[in-house]
């Protein structure tokens, strides 16, 4: 399996200036690609856009500027574009697993920038990282790679900070299991449940928002284009902000996901359908659709009493091992059964 390895570096002042325009290049070629994939009735091969793009209008005096970096990132450039179209038609006809991709986005200069060196645009200089005509940079080290890395990216984020992303092969580690198979329900006020009663519980995101909002204000009082704009908008986190407003399940789901795939182990998410807040966990009694106010559950066909986010992570954790209460035998039962519920 493939993994990712990121490392932060501190450019030189020569070193950034070469980045900078590295990163516009590679944002010109595919904006560029994007504007004729627009204006073509039938979107073109990434060959004949490469031939476009890149090669024609280096020859030209308006695209002169692209000769001055290395070729490999701007030919990448045009290619991730291709993949990003093949993924947006894939989700349009429902072949793509995952949540739906939209159409590709010209990229802007205020966005984070990346440019993606494929081998022979690379290579690691002892315990420095050579980039074709970008020199050698040396990033932290934090943890050394598993192997002979693919391809590596250059990062800048919004808070003007530079990261090496390398993409290397793993093996899968065999441990043995805590537990043979675990259900996780996921919540705001406690971030997950797990169906053995652990829990993992909310981070304090309080101070944290009023700081971004107070910057986002600050910035919308500023003119456009200004230095004290500039400031302010690196100093702002957009990443926290989602996080606040998401609790960062997409991306626990992602870790998950990776991490199982690393442990040889089998991720399953469950349809966001299932009620497995209405069911007893112990007798598959069901019991209906409860308010979020309602924490705990008092269940009358076995008489237990049921904390309302472990009952559902027990559910999920049957669900996900295919296994099911008789629910007919459910729904004859809540037909002549009242329950009682208890905060």
């Amino acid at each position: 399996m493939k993994a990712r390895y990121r490392y932060r570096f501190y450019p030189t002042s020569q070193q950034q200036q070469g980045l900078a325009q590295l990163f516009g290049c590679v944002r010109v070629v595919w904006n560029d690609a994007l504007a004729l994939c627009k204006q073509s009735d039938k979107k073109p091969s990434s060959a004949d856009l490469q031939k476009i793009v890149i090669t024609q209008a280096k020859n030209t005096e308006e695209r002169a500027w692209l000769g001055d970096v290395s070729c490999v990132p701007l030919q990448q450039s045009v290619a991730d574009l291709d993949v990003a179209f093949k993924n947006f038609f894939s989700s349009c006809k429902g072949n793509r697993k995952g949540r739906k991709v939209g159409y590709p986005k010209f990229k802007k200069r205020t966005n984070s920038q990346s440019a993606r060196f494929r081998v022979g645009g690379f290579s690691l200089k002892g315990d420095g990282v050579y980039l074709a005509k970008i020199g050698i940079v040396n990033p932290i080290w934090s943890k050394s790679l598993p192997s002979e890395p693919s391809s590596v990216t250059v990062i800048k984020d919004c808070a003007n900070r530079y990261f090496l992303s390398f993409v290397v092969e793993v093996q899968s580690i065999q441990v043995e299991a805590k537990n043979p198979s675990i259900g996780i329900d996921l919540g705001i006020k406690t971030f997950a449940v797990m169906s053995n009663g652990e829990k993992a519980e909310t981070p304090g995101y309080k101070k944290l928002d009023q700081k971004v909002r107070k910057l986002q204000r600050k910035l919308a009082r500023q003119p456009k284009d200004s230095k004290r704009r500039n400031v302010t908008r690196i100093n702002k986190n957009r990443k926290l902000a989602s996080a606040i407003s998401l609790q960062g399940w997409r991306e626990f789901r992602t870790l998950c996901e990776g991490k199982s795939e690393k442990f040889g182990r089998e991720f399953k998410v469950i349809s966001r359908w299932e009620p497995t807040s209405q069911i007893c966990a112990d007798c598959g009694f069901k019991w209906g659709k409860i308010d979020l106010s309602i924490r705990s559950v008092l269940c009358v066909s076995c008489g237990v009493e049921q904390d309302r986010d472990e009952n559902a992570a027990r559910n999920i954790e049957m669900v996900g091992m295919g296994h099911r209460h008789d629910l007919k035998c459910t729904r004859r039962q809540s037909k002549t059964m009242k329950g009682s519920i208890s905060r």
